[in-house]
């Protein structure tokens, strides 16, 4: 049987918390390079747009949520998010990779009643960055990176929830210092949550405030993560972090309100 008439279409998805899966659409499950690619028909690519210029390259991939790897409830919770997808053909006879179509990270997401649609966004599209950063007075890095260098090891706490009402969940456990997880993020730990991370937009006491509410129903008990965040200021990373050497922003440089200011005003 000739190459031709033995090609598949696969995928190869792995999320940013290690899980991978691959899919194919052949009619029964292949084995390539060790991962069983698990047959999947209604899974079609758009047309894929390669360039050898500076352009971003483009795919989109469509599905039924048929799939009891993909669903619609792990869509829109966002488990899928920043998903590497690899896309290539195989021979379905032999197993061997043919040839590699395209790769890329899960961007927009949209699901409808036919389906879903992931827009995938190649590596080029990094070049689409700025080059240099804009001047700010807050810092431009994160808690914690190798920007910042704040050592989060005792900044990380696990708590158990008490309840939760809406974005509001109420822990175990006080926060450290007043305000000490606003900015920072909550990752659950077991139930239908797990894996997931999510921002946090204030804290008071035992209480954090989410920006949105749980994807799926929290069972009181469940354990989470809490890091602490920064609200980017100088006087924050000066006096709660002891880490001025390193702030990344200029809040002592004159804004554009400077131009506008005349004398008396």
């Amino acid at each position: 049987m000739s190459a031709v008439n033995c090609v598949a279409l696969c995928w190869r998805i792995e999320r940013r918390d290690g899980v991978a899966i691959g899919l194919t659409t052949h009619d029964r499950d292949l084995e390539v390079d060790g991962l069983i690619h698990r047959a999947a028909p209604g899974m079609t690519p758009s047309a894929i747009e390669r360039s050898g210029g500076l352009d971003a390259d483009t795919m989109d991939v469509r599905g039924g949520l048929s799939s009891a790897a993909i669903d619609e409830a792990d869509l829109l919770a966002g488990r899928w998010d920043g998903a590497r997808v690899t896309l290539f053909a195989a021979d379905w006879d032999t197993g061997v990779v043919i040839a590699g179509l395209g790769e890329g990270r899960i961007g927009a997401v949209e699901v409808g009643e036919a389906g879903f649609t992931a827009e995938l966004a190649g590596a080029s599209g990094d070049l689409a960055r700025p080059v240099v950063e804009d001047t700010s007075a807050e810092c431009r890095a994160e808690l914690g990176d190798r920007r910042c260098r704040v050592a989060l090891g005792t900044r990380r706490r696990f708590a158990r929830v008490l309840g939760v009402e809406g974005q509001e969940v109420t822990l175990d456990t006080a926060e450290p210092v007043a305000g000490a997880y606003a900015g920072g993020t909550l990752r659950w730990f077991g139930g239908a949550n797990a894996g997931l991370t999510q921002a946090v937009d204030g804290s008071a006491g035992m209480r954090v405030m989410l920006r949105a509410p749980p994807a799926f129903a929290v069972v009181a008990g469940a354990l989470v993560e809490l890091v602490e965040g920064c609200d980017k200021s100088f006087a924050t990373c000066h006096a709660r972090f002891g880490n001025a050497a390193n702030f990344r922003g200029e809040p002592h440089l004159p804004g554009i309100d400077l131009l506008t200011r005349y004398p008396g005003g």
